[in-house]
């Protein structure tokens, strides 16, 4: 399936759009598969955990709640990532490293960039409801991202 968000919500007017926002930064410009939720606050920890396990072409979405202050993923994380079969990552945060980033084979949306990496004390939440954008991203639905947004959708398309 070509990604193409307007053909999405043109051809299914029941998804979500995320608000703007979000800049593309990945490698792939569109990208999209079903969800795999991280909720973390400038503590990456579980998502360097999700990139080390098979990704089987999913999207991680990550509430880093906005933060602006820490990088919620850098070059080797997104490498690893690409390696394990993730379609690609939607950070409500920021990214580091991204000259190497675009390089990647990977889907990458986030906020901003900040150079500094956050602490790992090992907190956060896998697989639970995240809510930002005006959108609540539910594990196991889909998401669908190119350089004119991100839509939601309960069910597969394509």
């Amino acid at each position: 399936m070509d990604i193409v968000t307007p053909d999405i919500c043109d051809d299914h007017p029941e998804v979500q759009v995320v608000e703007p926002g979000f800049q593309n930064f990945g490698g792939l410009t569109a990208f999209g598969g079903e969800i795999v939720t991280v909720k973390c606050f400038e503590d990456n920890s579980v998502v360097k955990e999700q990139v080390a396990q098979p990704g089987n072409g999913r999207v991680m979405v990550v509430d880093g709640g906005g933060s602006r202050r820490a990088a919620l993923l850098g070059d080797m994380l997104a490498e690893q990532a690409s390696e394990n079969g993730w379609a690609g990552l939607i950070i409500y945060g920021c990214i580091r490293d991204v000259d190497v980033i675009r390089q990647t084979h990977l889907g990458v949306q986030a906020l901003a960039t900040h150079p500094r990496k956050t602490e790992k004390k090992g907190i956060g939440d896998l697989n639970v409801p995240v809510t930002f954008g005006g959108v609540t991203f539910q594990p196991g639905h889909y998401v669908y991202a190119d350089n004119n947004g991100i839509v939601v959708s309960a069910e597969k398309l394509g």
